[in-house]
């Protein structure tokens, strides 16, 4: 019972039993750990040729400069255009490698740093219980130590703050491997619309 309460506070119940996902997920959004080059990439399969081809500077700088979120999407557009007038497939196809070299390991780096974090709230959530249950067998003993029932009610202020305000920055924790997505879509879209 306590548990269903730690993932009903964790709001974690409903995209659970929805998604089928770790219970310990604390999003909204289907845990995608890894995407694949084949989701977003219609163009050419890349070999080995390709992938050695996207470590040439001219690509891996233009990767770079693609995949930062500051770099409104329109000027990675009007940049990717500019390398397409004289790039051929493989030298597209190697820059969207690049591209997607550079996005997906941050991308899976920050799935796994919002996993720990879930983890952490659910800890910190039986914490808070366990805190609750010590103050009221504290309150019903014969004669209650009330300066150890105001210390353990200050530490549960303190856990249940935390609590709160970490739930709060959830959504756009969230919403960051979301954003990284659609910027590798829009990155696969805008580079494949040049392909001869």
């Amino acid at each position: 019972m306590r548990y269903l309460i730690l993932l009903a506070m964790l709001g974690i119940g409903p995209a659970h039993a929805a998604e089928g996902t770790d219970p310990t997920w604390p999003c909204i959004q289907r845990k995608q750990p890894h995407l694949s080059l084949g989701q977003m990439w219609a163009g050419p399969v890349p070999d080995q040729a390709i992938r050695d081809l996207s470590r040439q500077p001219r690509i891996a700088e233009l990767a770079a400069r693609l995949e930062q979120r500051r770099l409104p999407i329109e000027q990675a557009e009007q940049d990717i255009a500019a390398f397409a007038d004289d790039a051929d497939a493989p030298d597209l196809t190697a820059l969207m490698v690049a591209v997607f070299d550079r996005i997906e390991p941050d991308r899976s780096a920050l799935i796994d740093g919002i996993a720990r974090y879930g983890q952490q709230q659910v800890r910190l959530s039986r914490t808070i219980q366990d805190r609750r249950d010590r103050m009221a067998q504290m309150q019903q003993a014969e004669e209650p130590d009330f300066d150890a029932i105001d210390a353990e009610e200050k530490a549960l202020d303190w856990d249940q703050r935390i609590f709160t305000e970490r739930q709060q920055s959830l959504t756009y924790v969230c919403e960051t491997p979301v954003i990284l997505e659609q910027r590798a879509f829009a990155l696969a879209r805008a580079i494949s619309s040049h392909l001869p």
